[in-house]
This record gives structure tokens, sequence and C-alpha cells, in this order.
């Protein structure tokens, strides 16, 4: 079968790394499930030789992924908030935004970047699909509309009168099957004095740092800035600003504008060297040619083989390695290095959402963190490995055991 880019439509001819068949990385299984068969779909990522588009075809629909429960609650994690704290201060001050504002966030989640702007007296918006997620958020008092955002939402809140000072999109572009729709859709919302602040994991990092537990079902796209200023430009917008910043192990900040003399004015000096900055580091890195992609596959196997070397040689001495962190990048490395239960007997996470279930896939139990401190095993695995050193400040002086992370290689942190 051949797929097609969504962005430009050319037929996708160059596999950049394939990690087998997997169940979407946040299909967390109750018991009952446990003894039924799972779904699951190739996880095969391409790139696309005419507008660069790194990308994993689309084997099912978004609402099949992102369902009523699904389990992430951006919230659980304390470094991230304070991330989301820091930007709406910033937010603020740069467009100078107050009551007579409106602030919209697509994929807003469980209200955790939103809640600063509503403590601001500042009108907001969330946007989120997951039911668990925007019920909480309403719960904090911040209106969310339960849809997809794409074009059709996009006209009806218009026609309700709602059009965005500043549109957040956080870590939800590689999400949307159709970039193109979405991208549109924002020019759509926006005022034309209008901003839109959109992060994603950024593509060089990934293939810097061997990133590629990063790939799941959930994630479409895999973005540079150079792809993302064309489509941006296809979309009626133009990339005003861009900004490395460390989260997710390296993203970037993109601050997009509508096209036009007012947006084409608005941009610093600053600004435009910072843009050139970034597309020249992408350039240097050759992420248009496909040079770039060829050592992606052996790279991985390194750190699967890597992987399964440290759980069974622990195995053999007889040393119990638990893990922290049920989060989808784990899912995505522990599925395609094949480790079940046996090697790895529980992992624990903060998210009551996640507490008693299983992984997919590999079915290891999710656990409370106060039941592995009771479990006392030999050495931890953190699985987030973005999150490592917030995983260490939680359990400093609960627990002195070695602790590791697997990529972008296996190491002691």
């Amino acid at each position: 079968m051949t797929h097609h880019c969504r962005h430009c439509g050319t037929p996708l001819q160059h596999e950049v790394i394939d990690l087998g068949h997997q169940p979407p990385s946040n299909a967390y299984l109750c018991e009952a499930k446990l003894s039924q068969p799972e779904v699951t779909f190739p996880l095969r990522v391409y790139v696309c030789s005419t507008c660069w588009l790194v990308q994993l075809p689309m084997h099912a629909p978004a609402d099949a992924l992102f369902t009523a429960d699904y389990a992430y609650f951006s919230s659980t994690s304390i470094t991230w908030c304070q991330h989301a704290e820091r930007f709406v201060k910033a937010a603020v001050e740069r467009l100078s935004l107050g009551p007579g504002s409106l602030v919209v966030e697509v994929a807003s989640n469980d209200g955790y970047l939103l809640q600063y702007v509503k403590a601001k007296g500042i009108p907001c918006l969330g946007i989120e699909p997951t039911h668990a997620t925007a019920e909480a958020a309403r719960s904090k008092g911040i209106e969310t509309h339960e849809r997809f955002f794409g074009g059709d939402l996009a006209d009806e809140l218009v026609s309700q009168g709602f059009r965005a000072d500043l549109l957040v999109a956080n870590n939800v572009l590689a999400h949307v099957p159709d970039i193109n729709d979405f991208l549109a859709a924002i020019a759509r919302v926006l005022k034309p004095s209008g901003l839109a602040s959109v992060e994603f994991p950024h593509l060089l990092r990934l293939l810097d740092g061997n990133q590629f537990d990063t790939i799941y079902h959930e994630h479409y796209s895999y973005l540079s800035l150079t792809t993302l200023q064309r489509m941006a430009e296809d979309a009626g917008l133009m990339v005003l600003d861009a900004e490395e910043i460390t989260t997710h192990g390296g993203s970037l900040r993109v601050w997009l504008a509508s096209r036009g003399e007012v947006a084409a004015d608005s941009q610093l000096p600053s600004e435009q060297r910072a843009v050139e900055a970034v597309l020249a580091h992408e350039a240097a890195a050759g992420l248009t040619t496909l040079a770039a992609y060829v050592r992606c596959q052996e790279r991985a196997l390194e750190a699967k083989f890597a992987l399964m070397e440290y759980l069974l040689g622990a195995r053999r001495a007889g040393r119990r390695v638990l893990a922290y962190g049920a989060a989808a990048k784990g899912n995505t490395l522990l599925n395609f290095a094949g480790i079940r239960s046996d090697l790895l007997g529980a992992v624990a996470d903060l998210a009551p959402s996640k507490i008693g279930k299983w992984l997919p896939g590999s079915h290891i139990p999710i656990i409370s963190v106060d039941d592995l401190l009771l479990r006392q095993p030999d050495e931890l695995l953190v699985l987030p490995w973005n999150l490592a050193a917030e995983v260490k400040a939680q359990l400093s002086g609960r627990i002195d055991i070695p602790v590791k992370v697997a990529i972008p290689t296996l190491r002691a942190i």
C-alpha cells in the first residue's frame, strides 16, 4: 500500500524507522482487558522527499486514539506546570493581554496552562477532545469545548464571536492527522493582530538524541521549522519568531501570525535572527536530505539491545529492577524491545488515572510510588527520560538506589 504525504500529497517512499507493530501507547489496560486481544498498528515512520515532513501514516482515526478515558493529565508533571506558568507570564507581557483579551488553547488538557490565564483575570477558552481531562479543566472553572480542533470548529467559534488575541497549541501539532486543516483553522480564529504560540518536539533533537521512543501512533508528524514554515505559509500564516526550549528533550516554540502587512511589519530584527538561526541549524544537519535519516534504525536497535542486556544481566544477578513513569515514550521503548513483566516487574506513576492498570502491549502493572518504595527494588529505570531530574528530586531522601535511563543510551543519572 502506498501512503501519501499529509501535507503535499507526494507518495512516501523513504522509510526512516520501523518499530514493529504496537498498540496505541496510551491505551492502558484494565484487568478485564488483559485476557482480550489487543489491536496493534505498524509503527513505521517515513520522510517526504518533496516537503521533508517526517510522518507516520494514519492507521487509526484520532478519535480511536484520544478516547474519553485518555489517561494523560498534564498537571501530573510539576515541571510542565511550571513551564506553563512561566509562558503565561511572558505571553501576557509580550501581547499586553488583559480583561478585554481572549486566550484560546487547543488541546488544553486538564487546564494546566489556562489556570494561570484565568488567575490573571484574562478571559480564556479551552478546546480539548478527551472527556476526562476536559472535565478536570471545568472543575477549575475553565470553559472547555469538548471537540477536536479544525476548520469546522474554527468557523463555529468565529460565528459565535470568539477571535483570539493569543492561541496556544502546545504539543498538539504532531497529534493532528490533517495538519493543513489545523493550521488553516488557527489562521481563521486569530484576530488580525493576534498571535499563535505553537510548541512541538524538535525533529533535530529527536535525531541528535536518538529519541525514537517519542514515536507513537498519536504522533502523526515529527516537525522541523523548515517544514513548518512552508506549511504555515500555505495556510495563510507566517513564522514570526522561534525559540529553542528544553521541554520534551528539546522543543521549538514558534510564534505565528496572520500573513499581511501588519504581521510583516511587526517582526523585530531579533525575531528574524532567531528564525534564521534555527533554519541554519537544520540546514547544517541536512534535514532536507535523506542522509540525515539513514542511521535512525541502527541507533534505535543499539538502544534496544543495551536495555535488553541490562535487564537480563540484572535478573541473572538477582537484582530487581522496577520502572518509574508509565509514559507513552516508555511504552514505545518497552514494546520495541519486547520487555515484559518477567524482566520489569512494575512501573510506578503519580497519575491516579493510570494506577491499577497495565501498560499496553507489555502488560506490566502500574503501581503507586508508595507501592514502589514498599517493594524495595535494587535499581530503578526511569522511562520518561525528559523528567529524570524531576523524578530524582521526588524520590530524594525516600530511596537510595541506582537510577538509570535508556535513551539516548543506557546510563546512570
